[in-house]
This record gives structure tokens, C-alpha cells and sequence, in this order.
């Protein structure tokens, strides 16, 4: 049971438990009694055993299983009972051991969400987003459409970007290929590689010297190559005449075409504009509130970002500095978007889960099985989906609360 809580910050409590004796002793007596009935001793039936031999054989694995069970219910007793939510796993500052016939005394320290004083988050003035979609942009993604739908064709004039250039080659470090089909402008090649294939002509040979950077494809990555080239040959992309592209996209006409086209763009600039409204009513929160974050929670995210930069090749003690000023930028966001998530009484439900695990899949084309192992593979939890639809309805509910004006008042 909750002996007392001292507050040790904003952020931090100490828990003292104390759990009475006979409970105790009742928990060690019952483990015993379950390895009584499983031990095999030389000399006895199953079961039969003595339990004064397995206590002695097996008194402490008794006492460590019935430690672990009894620390983890009394402690979730004391959250409740101290009206506390913690937002990491308690750390306790001196061994916990049981001493047989005594009451089980511990302390546990809980980093906590921290209280906000004068939290207001409705009225935030917004600036109005224009989401009308015009004629220009319609016939810019028709153009755009004209062009990804296009065919590549042979041609006879020397190659320029987005040209696709097949090449035969050979390099001084044993690489060679054969009808090596290459889009000029694009990777997995460094720039150069595209820039001196530029300009050749079907049929033309030639060398080339290029370094490849640490990051770039295994056989290349952290070499200087010397090429030896053979162009075989060069295809230019033919766009879609506009008046086939209706055909082309299964549309009965270009009026239909033009309607299917407004209304995607409509609904993107409408979610765009939203995203946008958010991130600035949640810029105008961060701004506004002041508090005590906690100490564990800016750790663990100076840690998960340091390792994001490794990952990228970046020197993270040059960018030490800037990772913690982003820390704790992601661990104050955190902390009001769960205030006020828990003021609104938002929740999440296996449904809103299941929903977003195949809105991932459907986005990725990939099954949501694969979405969820990914998840669990690289997470460990799906805590992530969690965490990610609470937030997003926090927002949906400060939305709602905004005030937008118009671009001429402000």
C-alpha cells in the first residue's frame, strides 16, 4: 500500500511502498508450492517432495519470482492511489529485497506529466488558407500527366537529361556491364557520372574518372573509378498528346478528366491547409506555455534523434547543441498535446489502430501485416500508431477550437 509520496520536482515523485508481511510470506508459500508440485527430487514421487527441501533448494527463485509479481502490483496500486501518470518505468534508488516475515518496504522514482498553469488552448487565432484551385493548376497537372504517362522512343541526337542511355562499360577495379539502362539525372550514380554522359552519341566510346562517395552503391562506394564507356543506345521520352490523356486515364472525356483532377486537388490543398493550421496552432501553444519538463523524457529523445543522425552520417557531438534544442522542442509538444488529450478525454481504440495500420498499407501498397512487422521490428510495439492518432486528434480538437481570420485583418 501507498505510504506517502514526496515531491521531488515538477516532474519527479518518490513513491513509498510498503507491502505487509503475510502477503508476502502467502506469495513465497504459494510459489513454493506451484515448484513443489513441478520439481522432479531424486529420492520422491512428483510432488512429493518435502517442502522444507524445496524451500531450501528453491527458496530464492521463489522469492525473486514473488519479488518481481509483488513490486509490479503494488506499485500500479500506488499510481492509482497517488493520482499520478507516469511517463517512463520507475527507477528505484536502492535494491529491493525481501526479508522473510517482514513487511516489504521500497521507494520507487516516477518521472511524471508536469502540471500547466493558465492552460488555454481555445480561440487560437489562425490565418485563413486559400485552398480554391485554379485553371493554371489544373493544366499544370495535366501537363505533368501528359508527361509521366509519355513513352521513351530512340533517338539519334546526343543525350540530355532524363534521357534514358543504355551503355556497355568496363572499370579499373574489375566492374563491367552489359546494356546498362541509365536515366540521366538520377541516381544510385554520383551527378558527375550522368553530367559526362550528357551530350554522347549512339555508337560513341570514351572513359571517365569518377568518385564515388562512402554512402554510394557497394561495388562503387569510397572509390575512384575509371570507366570505360561504350553508348548503345539513347531514348527520349514522348509525351501524351493532352487530348489522349482522358483514353489514356480510363475518362470518358477531358471535361470528366478536368472535374477527377480539380476535386484531388481540392482535397489535397484542403489537407495541406489543415496540416498547415496545426503545426501553427501548436507553434502559438509552444510559445505561450512554459513548464518543467521532464529530465528522463528529453534523454531518451536527444538519444533517438542522435541515432537518426548517425544514420544519416552526421557528427552528433558538433550537433549536440541543436539535437537538444530539438529534444526538448518534441518533448514539450508531447506533454501538452497529452494534457490536453487527457482535458478532452481523448482515446484510442483497437479499431482507430487497425484503421491507420491499413491506411500505412494501402499508402505503401504493402499488406498490413508487413505494415505491423515493420513496425514491431524496428519499435518493438505498434505504440507508435498509438501515440501518432491520439496526437493527431488533440490537433483535430484544437482545430476546432481555432479562431481563423481572414488575410486582410491580419
Amino acid at each position: 500500500m501507498l505510504k506517502g509520496v514526496d515531491e521531488i520536482s515538477k516532474t519527479k515523485k518518490r513513491l513509498k511502498i510498503e507491502i505487509p508481511a503475510e502477503v508476502v510470506e502467502g506469495e513465497i508459500q504459494k510459489a513454493l508450492k506451484e515448484i513443489q508440485r513441478k520439481a522432479k527430487i531424486p529420492g520422491f514421487r512428483p510432488g512429493k517432495a518435502p517442502l522444507s527441501i524445496i524451500e531450501k533448494k528453491f527458496g530464492k527463485d521463489a522469492e525473486s519470482e514473488v519479488l518481481e509479481k509483488l513490486v509490479s502490483q503494488y506499485y500500479d496500486k500506488a499510481v492509482k492511489e497517488a493520482n499520478v501518470k507516469p511517463l517512463l518505468p520507475p527507477m528505484a534508488e536502492d535494491a529491493i529485497d525481501i526479508k522473510r516475515n517482514e513487511p516489504l518496504y521500497f521507494e520507487l522514482i516516477v518521472e511524471t506529466l508536469p502540471e500547466i498553469e493558465n492552460l488555454n488552448y481555445e480561440g487560437i487565432e489562425i490565418e485563413e488558407i486559400s485552398i480554391e484551385v485554379t485553371d493554371k493548376d489544373i493544366e499544370e497537372v495535366l501537363q505533368n500527366l501528359s508527361k509521366q504517362r509519355g513513352i521513351y522512343e530512340p533517338t539519334e541526337e546526343p543525350a540530355q537529361k532524363e534521357d534514358l542511355i543504355v551503355i556497355d562499360y568496363k572499370t579499373n577495379i574489375g566492374k563491367e556491364a552489359k546494356d546498362f539502362v541509365y536515366r540521366l539525372g538520377y541516381g544510385p550514380f554520383p551527378e558527375e557520372f550522368s553530367n559526362a554522359l550528357i551530350g554522347r552519341k549512339k555508337g560513341e566510346s570514351f572513359t571517365m574518372e569518377i568518385d564515388f562517395p562512402e554512402d554510394s552503391i557497394a561495388d562503387f562506394a569510397g572509390k575512384n573509378v575509371n570507366f570505360q564507356v561504350t553508348v548503345k543506345d539513347i531514348k527520349r521520352r514522348k509525351d501524351i498528346p493532352l487530348e489522349e490523356l482522358p483514353a489514356e486515364l480510363g475518362f470518358e472525356d477531358m471535361e470528366k478528366l478536368k472535374i477527377h483532377v480539380r476535386e484531388s486537388l481540392e482535397r489535397a490543398k484542403k489537407e495541406q491547409a489543415e496540416e498547415k493550421k496545426k503545426m501553427e496552432i501548436l507553434n502559438k501553444l509552444l510559445e505561450k506555455h512554459n513548464f518543467e519538463l521532464p529530465e528522463g523524457l528529453i534523454e531518451m529523445e536527444i538519444r533517438r534523434i542522435a541515432e537518426e543522425y548517425e544514420k544519416m552520417g552526421i557528427n552528433i557531438v558538433e550537433q549536440m547543441d541543436k539535437i537538444t534544442e530539438i529534444a526538448k522542442r518534441n518533448v514539450k509538444m508531447f506533454i501538452l498535446l497529452q494534457v490536453i488529450g487527457d482535458k478532452e478525454g481523448v482515446s484510442v481504440t483497437e479499431e482507430d489502430i487497425k484503421e491507420e495500420i491499413n491506411n500505412m498499407a494501402k499508402k505503401y501498397s504493402a499488406t498490413p501485416q508487413a505494415v505491423i512487422q515493420y513496425y514491431l521490428s524496428r519499435y518493438g510495439s505498434l505504440d507508435v500508431f498509438q501515440n501518432s492518432i491520439f496526437q493527431n486528434k488533440v490537433l483535430n480538437i484544437l482545430l476546432q477550437k481555432s479562431k481563423t481570420i481572414k488575410n486582410e485583418e491580419v
